[in-house]
């Protein structure tokens, strides 16, 4: 009797305590974003600092800090174990040292806005650095630790991240080898996607 209880107990918990996706999210200018999803197993610093666009993916395990302003464009995926950041201590933790506990503003502090455009990729384990500017249709391959400007359909790995590549020759070539699959008017609406931002 007590095998079977024990293993009913235990797969309650898994049930309880796994990580789940929530749909819908508020964005911290209070627009309701039905189909954008976050893990129950990530957190979000600061929500009310946090701007995105509809069809966001948070996964588990990430820290998506927004106190300094974070803004998530349309269909941007953050997958898991991510740390997107607005803010950094380390410098202000060696200016300050024992003052640092408790210190309101401690000298060295950074806190800088982040963005990551329209339909990006933060692949797993990546850390986003305070004032990363991310365009649009970017890939960041895993690992990668992403700082300063990137520009549209990069793909970006390392650390430092460095451009190695464009995600237009990946996603051109996968169209071409799928193209009666995906159709004359989805590789239309890419291409016209593609040279909307281009001026």
């Amino acid at each position: 009797m007590i095998d079977p209880l024990r293993r009913l107990l235990a797969r309650t918990w898994r049930c309880l305590a796994a990580p789940r996706m929530v749909y819908g999210l508020r964005s911290g200018d209070g627009a309701w974003r039905p189909h954008s999803r976050v893990s129950t197993h990530a957190h979000i610093e600061s929500p009310a600092g946090l701007r995105l666009g509809d069809h966001v993916f948070i996964g588990h395990f990430n820290f998506i800090d927004a106190s300094g302003g974070l803004t998530l464009g349309e269909g941007c995926q953050i997958t898991n174990h991510c740390s997107v950041l607005t803010h950094s201590s380390h410098l202000a933790l060696r200016l300050e040292r024992e003052r640092y506990w408790g210190h309101a503003a401690p000298a060295g502090m950074q806190r800088e806005a982040t963005a990551i455009g329209a339909w990006s990729f933060v692949g797993p384990h990546s850390t986003i650095a305070p004032g990363a500017r991310i365009g649009r249709g970017v890939l960041v391959k895993a690992y990668s630790f992403v700082a300063g400007e990137v520009p549209d359909f990069a793909v970006v790995e390392g650390q430092p991240a460095r451009v190695v590549g464009d995600t237009r020759e990946l996603d051109r070539a996968w169209i071409e080898a799928h193209a009666a699959a995906y159709g004359a008017d989805a590789a239309a609406a890419y291409e016209a996607w593609v040279r909307e931002g281009a001026a």
